[in-house]
């Protein structure tokens, strides 16, 4: 066993320039080596020490996953100072609570997250810290007196309504689960350069044990790559686990039962082909789920699956279709793991065997009893550290072990339903024969109290009418015991249940509502469904809730605009699970045609499942083409080739045809990284008077955002009147997507693809040009199109505005430009973007600064 933690940065220093950590955030990818991190940690360390923080003393962290989150936190283990780390997606009172608990020397944390406390606690921003840290390290901040037993962290437990209660992890708690990994891993680290990197596409909270696990603690033994992302969309995850090569996906079940369907609902064959393949070898089954495996990419193989149980339909789906689900078990107060599944001994349905070092035991009444150096000894409460009672961790968790000593999970003792008869219900016996019915998406069985005493109450998210529910319950009552059968259930009112980070149903608020709402009435799924998704749309067009009738158009009624669409695409799939293509949400006009599409039957459409409204089904056969985002304008060739274009041609025939005035700020200075250009827009030669007012070094790394509509047009040789010119205009889509390295932007759909593509090119170097108005105005600065706003956000880029001036009067007056003398190109200053503004704000923001400038 190593001696502490801290000799984990050397592993850092050794791995050195190799990829560590790719995060992505908006439309970006940022990169991490490990030398990066250990840099960033020492330095961290270095900057303890500069403000008098020592051993034991603490440091909360909160924040989105990322590798300035890695560096501070091991910038602490180097120091000796514990570390709180929050869930970036926790509530502000509960950390107030945890603040006022804990006391600690400094907070470190994402901006909004940071500005919201207004505790007088000295704090740094995550995204400010390389600036913020000392240029180099001391090599005396490391504290010299680490030890196994030296307090690591305060990871925090309770719900918010409670006391916080938090478990205190020393060294040993954590390596106590590394070390016999370690040690396993020797055996096939000759296999692993065969496929080497590794790469992990992570999906949950690193302020989550399991989440530590596979962020921290086991990738750099394999000198793997781990790549964040927190939007939990299926496409998403499926476009970057091809894209970047990933081989492992670690997630809660969650994440892959979205992920099936998504695969069901794109194939219809699949589920017919899952049935089929039962009892096929596994080369068998390789083949005919060879599409999955393309589509997921052919370096991926395995899921690693925590935070929560696995459903058994849900492993045998993966299972069948050729992928290795490995499943452990552990919760906080275990550091982790306490069994785990062999990545090459898998045993269907069960947790694994304990790993070495633990001492497991069941009790008489099933319940799973742990012992070992994992286990967290002490816990932080009313302000200090207090020592555990026992050495044996009752861990709530009821298992059977098998005939091969694996651990078969049963659920979580306290979730146990003692009825009125003296008989127990384990909720989750009923939850998956309820979760096999159609219409159900999820299930949640919750004490009730009723006049005769304790029973078991049902709470569905169910996809269509509450006759159709009630048919669902009484087909899974009819395969349950009598004592299991469903006699009290209600129909959930929102698109989702409560949950937490890592994707647990928060059943404690469910009961609340149950017992509020089990003897009322009615409550049908009609009008709770239509008010949550009316609730929704009234968040993203940023409107007071308005009672809206199936009849309701979101663009008119409902004020949802195109990118209001994009906003709801991703809110619906990570809520609901429900993945709508860029063309059938273009084709949805009215709030009821969103629900049928749904699955969600509107009161005021009396249809019958399956049938589609009349305003899709006028469309339904027709296709939208996605846009092309070429990549070959950044070839080395091309680059050169424009190069010499802009300075040789474009250059001296703009001075010599417009003849422009150019005014930029003296000394003036531009970002170091990459940055947008908007510019007003009045003519179709407006893109390269402003490339003729940026200095050269800018100049040359321009990609120019042009309709997508416009550019399609050119490409397909139509839309120019007459045969002569369509014939004409290919020729010039591959001259101005070389030579201006023009990209398309789309006025309805396909936002998603153009902002991920200038998110690529500015991954690249390149500063993004785009024309916020949309469309080339009279002369008159026309409001700009709300995507810029989102765009921004996304992009987490700086903002250059340039004014074009007198070129709309000249075209308002029809009077000659040719060397005029009237034209000035004014470029701004670069404006730094609040991260803390909503995308409508950042576009009034823009759009006030060009409208100043052009006064």
């Amino acid at each position: 066993m190593r001696p502490h933690l801290a000799t984990l940065v050397d592993d850092f220093r050794r791995l050195g320039n190799a990829t560590a950590i790719v995060t992505y955030r908006g439309n970006r990818r940022l990169r991490a080596s490990y030398a990066d991190i250990a840099s960033l940690a020492e330095r961290f360390a270095t900057e303890l020490q500069r403000r008098d923080v020592h051993m034991g003393e603490r440091v909360l962290l909160w924040g989105q996953n990322s590798a300035e989150w890695i560096g501070v936190f091991f910038g602490c283990v180097l120091r000796g100072v514990l570390v709180v780390p929050l869930d970036a997606g926790g509530g502000i009172d509960f950390a107030r609570r945890v603040v006022a608990e804990t006391s600690p020397k400094l907070i470190v944390g994402d901006q909004p997250l940071v500005g919201s406390l207004s505790e007088i606690v000295p704090k740094i921003v995550l995204d400010e810290i390389k600036s913020a840290l000392p240029p180099e390290p001391d090599g005396k901040a490391s504290e010299g007196s680490l030890s196994l037993d030296t307090p690591l962290q305060v990871i925090f437990t309770s719900g918010t309504t409670m006391e916080p209660k938090g478990v205190v992890h020393t060294h040993r708690n954590v390596l106590a689960s590394v070390a016999p990994i370690e040690r396993e891993m020797q055996k096939y680290l000759r296999y692993e350069r065969l496929f080497h990197p590794l790469r992990f596409l992570h999906t949950l909270p690193l302020s989550h044990v399991f989440g530590q696990f596979m962020g921290l603690w086991l990738p750099v033994l394999l000198g793997a790559e781990v790549h964040f992302e927190s939007r939990l969309q299926a496409q998403r995850l499926i476009d970057l686990t091809r894209s970047e090569r990933i081989s492992v996906l670690v997630a809660v079940p969650r994440v892959l039962d979205l992920l099936r369907s998504h695969l069901l609902a794109d194939d219809p064959e699949l589920k017919t082909q899952i049935q089929k393949a039962q009892g096929e070898s596994v080369w068998s089954r390789w083949w005919r789920f060879r599409k999955v495996h393309r589509l997921l990419g052919l370096k991926f193989w395995a899921f690693v699956c925590g935070g929560a149980s696995l459903p058994a339909d849900l492993e045998s789906f993966w299972s069948t279709i050729g992928f290795a689900l490995i499943q452990g078990y552990g919760m906080t107060e275990t550091t982790a793991l306490v069994t785990l599944n062999h990545p090459f001994k898998i045993g269907k349905g069960t947790i694994g065997k304990p790993l070495p070092g633990r001492e497991v035991r069941i009790s008489d009444d099933g319940e799973i009893l742990v012992r070992g150096d994992m286990i967290s000894t002490s816990t932080w409460q009313r302000g200090k550290m207090q020592q555990a009672p026992d050495d044996w961790l009752a861990t709530g968790d009821l298992a059977r072990s098998d005939a091969q000593g694996q651990l078969q999970f049963l659920g979580r003792r306290s979730q146990v339903i003692v009825t009125s008869s003296g008989l127990n219900i384990h909720p989750e016996d009923v939850e998956a024969v309820l979760d096999k019915q159609d219409g159900v998406r999820a299930s949640v069985v919750v004490p009730l109290e009723t006049p005769s005493g304790n029973e078991a109450m049902t709470v569905l998210l169910f996809r269509g009418s509450e006759e159709e529910a009630a048919k669902a319950v009484r087909h899974a009552s009819a395969g349950l015991s009598e004592y299991q059968r469903i006699r009290y259930w209600r129909i959930w009112p929102e698109l989702d249940f409560p949950r937490t980070s890592t994707g647990k149903i928060q059943r404690g608020k469910v009961a609340e509502w149950a017992a509020a709402h089990a003897f009322a009435s009615t409550v049908t799924s009609t009008d709770t469904n239509h008010d949550a998704l009316a609730d929704l749309i009234s968040n993203i067009a940023r409107l007071p809730t308005a009672t809206a009738g199936d009849e309701a158009r979101l663009d008119e009624d409902l004020h949802l605009d195109s990118l209001g669409r994009v906003q709801l695409q991703g809110e619906l799939e990570r809520r609901m699970g429900v993945a709508l293509d860029d063309a059938t949400m273009a084709r949805i006009e009215t709030l009821g045609d969103l629900r049928r599409s749904l699955g969600l039957r509107g009161a005021a459409a009396e249809m019958e499942p399956g049938v589609t409204s009349p305003a899709v089904a006028s469309e339904s056969n027709t296709t939208c083409e996605r846009a092309v985002y070429p990549r070959w304008p950044w070839s080395l060739p091309m680059r050169a080739a424009r190069i010499v274009f802009l300075e040789c041609a474009l250059r001296p025939l703009v001075w010599f045809l417009a003849s422009p005035k150019v005014e930029r700020l003296p000394n003036m200075t531009w970002p170091d990284a990459p940055f947008l250009i908007i510019a007003n827009h009045i003519t179709a030669y407006d893109a390269a008077l402003v490339l003729y007012a940026l200095p050269g070094k800018v100049r040359r790394r321009v990609a120019v955002a042009m309709a997508a509509e416009i550019l399609d047009d050119f490409r397909h040789a139509r839309g120019q009147g007459s045969w002569f010119l369509n014939g004409l205009f290919p020729v010039a889509y591959w001259l101005i997507t070389g030579l201006f390295n023009v990209f398309p932007l789309p006025s309805s759909i396909g936002f998603r693809d153009s902002f991920a593509h200038m998110g690529k090119a500015l991954d690249r170097g390149y500063n993004i040009m785009i024309f916020p108005e949309g469309h080339r105005s009279g002369g008159l600065l026309a409001h700009f199109r709300p995507g810029i706003g989102l765009l921004v956000q996304e992009s987490d880029a700086e903002v250059v505005p340039v004014a074009l001036l007198g070129l709309g009067e000249l075209k308002q007056s029809r009077k000659r430009w040719f060397r005029s003398g009237k034209l000035s190109i004014r470029v701004g200053r670069s404006m730094q973007i609040d991260k803390g503004l909503q995308a409508d704000e950042i576009t009034s923001q823009l759009e006030n600064t060009l409208r100043a400038m052009l006064k």
